[in-house]
């Protein structure tokens, strides 16, 4: 269909006022109208898509350069969750580091980051996972993709907020290696009020305790995506004193224990 809307209708549809839009166009190269003959801009459909994709990133506090780089100046529309999984897989397979870091702030940019993580970069590592161990990805690029959704998540947990709820010690298992799980925890966290102390990968049990006694923090999250680390965890913990204050959460592939949003959910009840 060839493109039918005029500036105005585009405005009347959007909200965008037309010297926005212009402006948009003209600096981020984001939309394609044609011409008519007599010079006037004629959008397409998918103009209108990309300008109130553009308005709504704008409206969660993103700049309008960071929105227009996340959206590309491509023919498409920002992608559904289902196509970004299989985007990152395909970028990773073609060990495209620019692609990469572009479709997963792309997953971030979604409605929600409980979606961008349950919908989006869960499934798409555990895909990638799924293909090196099938001899379709090397080493390499598995670790380009976690290493890339990694990156993202500690710019995230790194954005200064005001802790309303208390401190959360995070921490994975002793010999516990696998911490992306841990750090989307650890990001709901940090945007649902928390302070948080972020310990990481193959933390000592004592250890972490103590910080957490010291920091007085009420909530230790442990993590455990590997069996043998999970139980070792759980006879360790049987072990310890912990202070009576500090509610220990338990999760991970390899724990009978809470996902991400269940954990954020009891945390917060746990609070007050």
């Amino acid at each position: 269909m060839s493109p039918s809307l005029n500036i105005a209708a585009l405005t009347k549809r959007t909200g965008v006022p037309p010297d926005t839009i212009r402006k948009w166009e003209q600096r981020y190269g984001v939309l394609r109208p044609e011409r008519t003959a007599g010079g006037q801009r004629r959008y397409a459909e998918v103009d209108g898509a990309r300008v109130e994709w553009l308005k709504a990133r704008i409206e969660e506090g993103y700049r309008i350069g960071e929105a227009a780089a996340l959206l590309g100046s491509g023919e498409a529309v920002a992608m559904s969750p289902a196509k970004l999984r299989s985007a990152i897989v395909a970028a990773a397979s073609a060990s495209d580091v620019i692609a990469l870091a572009r479709l997963v702030d792309q997953a971030l940019a979604l409605p929600s980051l409980e979606q961008s993580f349950v919908d989006v970069l869960e499934p798409s590592l555990r895909d990638v996972g799924d293909a090196w161990a099938a001899g379709d990805l090397t080493v390499a690029q598995e670790h380009l993709a976690s290493s890339t959704v990694r990156a993202a998540l500690q710019k995230l947990l790194a954005d200064a907020r005001a802790s309303v709820r208390g401190i959360a010690v995070l921490a994975c298992a002793p010999d516990e290696r696998h911490e992306i799980g841990l750090l989307m925890l650890a990001v709901l966290l940090r945007g649902d009020g928390w302070q948080v102390a972020y310990l990481g990968a193959d933390t000592p049990l004592r250890d972490a305790i103590g910080l957490a006694d010291r920091l007085g923090a009420s909530a230790l999250c442990f993590s455990a995506a590997i069996e043998k680390h999970a139980a070792a965890l759980a006879k360790g913990l049987a072990r310890e004193r912990v202070p009576p204050q500090l509610e220990v959460l338990v999760g991970g592939r390899a724990a009978d224990g809470p996902n991400a949003r269940e954990a954020v959910a009891a945390l917060r009840a746990h609070a007050g």
